[in-house]
Formats: structure tokens, C-alpha cells, sequence
């Protein structure tokens, strides 16, 4: 399947670099796990987004300390092979042994034998080279097939690009949104070079965006939600992976439409205008 093909469910994909297809939207489980009355709710959610195609679930040993890896865990119980399953590792456990160390947690929690991404969450003081050593032991042990970094810019990707191995790198699973446009100026041009696609997290900036009027606009227009809106705004490039999170029906089926919407040259002169690129280099952000 080549990038830009669609899956069977609909749902365009887009490459790693080793050619595997992706789907562009996917699920995101950021403050799942924290509160048992909306496990059921949070469960169902997940299995109706793998039932409609958002097969990619991100999740990480950092949400909920594991909470959400579990809720994960029982949402792909019998449907492990439908899933591309992504977690992520703390930089404070990143060294060596702590990395695999806690990807054999982070599978208990899932109960899998196997993660398909595995990223480094941020980086702090671990030299990436012993980072990137135990990665490659999970990939040589069949623990995890790809990995990946989160949280990096510009420097951090070539300094890792430099190290023995360094190029194997999958993703950089970073924040990006219609007011966080900062790595559409270097960012995301050296990763498109490297055919390496991005993972946008809070694509919809945790719903503070919603209430802006270009949304309503636009929205209006397209007859869709401001949510929409902004999902098909990340989703406009074809190598961009969004990851947002729901934790009901709606929310899922709302999300899903998104794929559907294309954006007009009008829409996209209007979010600009509301929404203006970057005009000079910001150091990357994070929430």
C-alpha cells in the first residue's frame, strides 16, 4: 500500500520509512485511565475508532502511571492485529536498561508481546546513543518493530541522525496545531526530506481552540464542527499523523469525520489570517 492509499475502512495512510502504511488519524489516550467510572466509556471508544479505521492507538507509560496503557490493553483484547500500537518511554528511565525495562512494563500493562512503535517521550540528561542502544535490543528481541522520538526540533533530530543507527528513526511525535505552527518552518521540511512522517498531539489544543470565530466560519461553510475544522487543517498534509483523543461515541464518529472535509483555498486563506505561519523560527513547544 503506497502513501496516500486508503485502508479498507476508508482511511487514508501515509508511510513509515521503512514503506509500511500508517493510517493519517489516529487515537490518542492522554488523561485515559484516571478515573474508573470512565473506563467502560473510555474502553468503548477505543474499540468503536479501531472498528472505523483509526487503527494507530498512541498511549504512554507516562499517562496515568500505566492507566492508560491498561485501558488500552482491554480495548484490543482479541483484536491485537488489527491495532498499530504506539507507547511511549520516560526520559528519567531512558538509559540502557531502564528503557527496556520499562517497555517490558509498559507490554504487561498492554498484555501484548509486542509494541509497533516505541518512542522516547522527551530527552533530558541519557546520551541518546544508549537510548538508541536499548532500542535496538527491543527491535533485535522482537519486543517492539519501530521506534521513534517525541518532543525533538531541529538539533536533537540531527544529532541523533548522526549516531550509529541514528536513521532508523520512525517518527517525531510532536505538538502541533492551528496555533502551534512552529515546525512548519524547519521541522517539518527536515523531516518530509527524510520521508519520515510527523505525529501531531493535541491537534486540537485540548479543545481550547474551539470557540475562535475563523473556526465557526469555516465550519459553517463546511458544514462540519470547529473540532473537524481543525482536525482537517493538521490532516491537510499528506505525511502528517494526528492522534487526537476521545472518550465517547460521538467524539469518535466526530473525529472520524474529519478525513472527509477538504479544505477550500478560501478556508485555508481564512485560517491563516486567524491562525498566521510562523514569520521566523520558534523554539518548539510542548504542553
Amino acid at each position: 500500500m503506497t502513501a496516500g492509499a486508503m485502508t479498507s475502512t476508508g482511511i487514508r495512510t501515509t508511510n513509515l520509512p521503512s514503506g509500511e502504511p500508517v493510517p493519517v488519524l489516529g487515537q490518542g489516550t492522554w488523561g485515559m485511565g484516571e478515573d474508573l467510572s470512565r473506563r467502560a466509556s473510555e474502553i468503548a471508544a477505543l474499540r468503536l475508532g479501531i472498528d472505523i479505521g483509526m487503527t494507530l492507538i498512541d498511549t504512554a507509560e507516562m499517562y496515568a502511571g500505566g492507566g492508560a496503557e491498561q485501558v488500552v490493553g482491554e480495548a484490543i483484547a482479541g483484536r491485537r492485529a488489527d491495532v498499530f500500537l504506539v507507547s511511549k518511554v520516560l526520559p528519567h528511565h531512558a538509559t540502557r536498561r531502564g528503557t527496556i525495562a520499562a517497555c517490558e512494563a509498559s507490554l504487561r500493562h498492554l498484555d501484548t508481546d509486542r509494541l509497533d512503535l516505541y518512542l522516547l517521550h522527551w530527552r533530558e540528561t541519557t546520551p541518546l546513543d544508549e537510548t538508541l542502544e536499548a532500542f535496538q535490543a527491543l527491535v533485535r528481541d522482537g519486543k517492539i518493530r519501530y521506534w521513534g522520538v517525541s518532543n525533538f526540533d531541529v538539533d536533537d533530530m540531527e544529532e541523533l541522525v548522526a549516531i550509529p543507527g541514528g536513521t532508523e528513526v520512525a517518527t517525531n511525535q510532536v505538538l502541533y496545531n492551528l496555533t502551534r505552527r512552529g515546525i512548519e518552518l524547519n521541522l517539518l521540511p527536515w523531516c518530509r526530506r527524510r520521508k519520515m512522517p510527523i505525529m501531531a498531539y493535541s491537534p486540537i489544543e485540548q479543545g481550547r481552540l474551539l470557540k475562535k470565530r475563523a473556526l465557526a466560519r469555516v465550519a459553517a461553510r463546511q458544514d462540519a464542527t470547529p473540532a473537524q475544522i481543525t482536525l482537517a487543517w493538521v490532516l491537510r498534509h499528506p505525511d502528517v499523523i494526528a492522534i487526537p483523543k476521545a472518550s465517547d461515541l460521538d467524539h469518535v464518529r466526530e473525529n472520524r469525520g474529519a478525513l472527509e472535509i477538504q479544505l477550500t483555498g478560501a478556508d485555508l486563506a481564512d485560517l491563516d489570517r486567524a491562525f498566521p505561519p510562523p514569520a521566523k523560527p520558534v523554539p518548539l513547544e510542548m504542553i
